[in-house]
């Protein structure tokens, strides 16, 4: 690519990210839609597409897109009907998709995303249900593609974004959010390694300044945010280049090799007219009441965005400290278990993305597997606070311990340790008198305006009571004698 030439095109991309939806059973009959079964277990005659099956819509489908939909400020679609999406390919038995293509069930709507402080809404086009596919796998058999079908029939939404994206970041941080999002509402586990939450990217390019777009072309089944990232930025870099060198941009389909970090031609790609939809004859279309709207909002609770600035507001907490308890409902729930027992939400926000995170990390845990209970999370904090134990002894010497034991009282097991730090003002002044005593050199720099010195005073002090006086004292009596 040449020198700068990116400054002269501007990006833009549009997304397409279906989600799976957390139902038992698939879409139109009651097959189990759970991940990881033995390949064609979660089959009969109406994933099969046998003659005489009928397809029965799942309600539960309905209610969770509904319940996304408003969550990202959409229109209600409430008479609907679905549609025949006609192409041949062996991971469709019926030789047919069952989706919505006129009426989608949520029109409109925006995703609010911040990149590099600035805040944009992207809005949304619309958002659809539809069947998923099977999976073919073509590295079982030298000499023939195997189909697992499985996951024909499980339920999607098609969350269609406007062409309202400019960069890969942008891109990142979009899907990054409706993951988030997604998964707070129980609508999806967001799972991309198990392709429960996947993405196509439409890319095109156009000079600054343009209004026109550009000849897009298609990233097929991206199952990585990081590798959404990726994708994108070769494929500008590409179309760039087609561009710069007077090349033709082709309308295709491509795929991305995350190995390379490149994309590839897959076929050129269809537009609607190809898929000859139209209406599906085995399904009735059905009505959404105003009821059943109200009570999918009622049963939806608060949402992350609103929840952050309350905390911010509520619990003054800092938006950096809002933001990662907001980030996951486990970590959100974790957290309000925890605020039942303490007050001090800051320090319990510090614990829980220090020393809780790490050992998360460390065991390949989630919030939920974590030992310590949330009564046992307050106690530790409560000690911190009440100058019993400093932080560092606390989170290195008393917490590896308390996980291993997460039944016994914090302080009972500080005590049993030794950890508990001394408030005894003789002894303390006895330790601040002998430190003081062996460095006349430093106390005379002290004097004389090097007032960065006390911290080497507090640490030595600390030093030989072994963590054990209280830091709060120490210092109070180290500027005494000092000044």
């Amino acid at each position: 690519m040449p020198p700068m030439a990116d400054s002269k095109y501007q990006t833009v991309i549009g997304l397409e990210v279906h989600a799976q939806l957390l139902t038992q059973s698939k879409l139109f009959c009651g097959d189990s839609a759970a991940f990881g079964a033995a390949p064609n277990t979660h089959i009969s005659p109406v994933t099969l597409a046998h003659p005489g099956t009928l397809p029965k819509m799942n309600e539960q489908a309905i209610a969770l897109a509904i319940k996304l939909g408003l969550a990202l400020q959409c229109e209600i679609e409430q008479h609907n009907y679905f549609a025949r999406k006609n192409y041949f390919y062996p991971d469709l038995p019926k030789g047919y998709q069952v989706s919505q293509h006129t009426t989608p069930i949520c029109k409109g709507g925006l995703v609010p995303i911040t990149v590099e402080g600035i805040q944009r809404n992207i809005r949304l086009n619309r958002i659809h249900i539809e069947e998923d596919a099977g999976k073919s796998i073509h590295d079982q058999d030298d000499a023939y593609t195997c189909v697992d079908l499985n996951r024909a029939g499980v339920p999607l939404l098609e969350i269609v974004s406007e062409p309202d994206l400019h960069s890969p970041e942008e891109a990142y941080t979009y899907v990054a959010e409706l993951r988030k999002l997604v998964r707070w509402l129980g609508v999806c586990d967001g799972n991309m390694e198990e392709g429960s939450l996947r993405c196509d990217a439409n890319v095109s390019i156009r000079p600054m300044g343009s209004t026109q777009l550009g000849k897009r072309v298609e990233i097929k089944n991206l199952n990585s945010i990081r590798f959404i990232k990726k994708a994108i930025e070769h494929e500008v870099e590409r179309l760039i280049a087609i561009t710069e060198s007077g090349g033709t941009i082709v309308q295709e389909t491509r795929g991305f090799d995350a190995e390379k970090g490149t994309t590839y031609s897959m076929r050129t790609k269809e537009d609607a007219d190809d898929y000859r939809y139209f209406p599906e004859p085995d399904l009735a279309p059905f009505a959404i009441s105003d009821a059943f709207i109200a009570e999918v909002k009622n049963n939806m609770g608060t949402l992350p965005a609103e929840l952050e600035q309350k905390y911010i507001t509520d619990k003054q907490l800092t938006a950096y400290d809002a933001a990662f308890i907001c980030a996951d409902k486990e970590v959100m729930q974790f957290f309000e278990a925890v605020a039942q027992h303490s007050k001090h939400y800051k320090a319990v926000a510090n614990w829980m993305q220090g020393p809780i995170k790490s050992y998360l990390n460390d065991t390949n845990s989630s919030w939920q597997d974590f030992p310590i209970g949330a009564q046992g999370i307050a106690q530790l904090v409560q000690l911190v606070a009440d100058g019993q134990l400093n932080f560092s002894t606390a989170a290195a010497k008393l917490f590896p311990t308390l996980v291993l034991q997460p039944q016994r009282p914090p302080l009972e097991l500080a005590t049993e340790l030794n950890l508990l730090q001394s408030s005894d003002t003789d002894a303390i002044e006895q330790w601040v008198t002998e430190v003081l005593d062996a460095m006349p050199d430093k106390v005379q720099e002290y004097k004389k305006g090097k007032k960065g010195l006390l911290g080497l005073f507090t640490g030595e002090v600390k030093k030989r009571s072994k963590g054990k006086a209280d830091i709060k004292i120490v210092n109070e009596l180290l500027l005494q004698k000092l000044n």
